[in-house]
């Protein structure tokens, strides 16, 4: 198998959880952050469905522009884009070379190269930050008045756990 492949495996695998995480979120406490300097949750959750097409962009283009842009009202409009974003990456990796793979990508932060590297490895380093990001979230749920799903394994909130 190679890294490509795997990738594409460990994403598939990784989508329902987010989607779990992110529909926990309590609608209503979309403003909800455990510290000043914290992101808000609304923040957070955006920003994950928001990676997604950037990710796409890197598949399509091997460059894509981070640009942050105020998240919509509800949790629900960010699960939706979440959903649609993830999907549409899927249907791309799919159908990815492994020439692409190990294509030269630029992700881009306000017009300039903040990071330059294999579109492989950027995609591994969207995951891992995607992954940090659901970490945050599903630190917040119970303080928000949500229950925290399984992740990896059981959660205290689940039935019979």
């Amino acid at each position: 198998m190679s890294t490509r492949e795997h990738f594409v495996r460990c994403f598939a695998a990784e989508v329902p959880t987010f989607v779990k995480v992110l529909k926990a979120l309590p609608e209503g406490q979309t403003g909800y952050r455990p510290h000043p300097r914290c992101s808000s949750a609304a923040e957070i959750a955006w920003l994950l469905a928001s990676e997604l097409k950037d990710a796409c962009d890197l598949v399509d283009a091997c460059e894509a522009s981070f640009s942050q842009s105020t998240p919509p009202a509800t949790f629900g409009e960010s699960v939706a884009a979440y959903e649609r974003n993830a999907a549409a990456l899927a249907e791309k990796l799919a159908v990815v070379e492994d020439e692409t793979w190990e294509k030269s990508a630029r992700f881009l932060v306000g017009g300039q190269v903040a990071w330059e590297a294999p579109l492989g490895d950027m995609l591994w380093g969207f995951l891992f930050d995607a992954i940090h990001h659901r970490g945050q979230l599903s630190s917040y749920l119970r303080p928000m008045g949500g229950k925290v799903p399984s992740i990896y394994g059981p959660s205290g909130d689940d039935p019979g756990a």
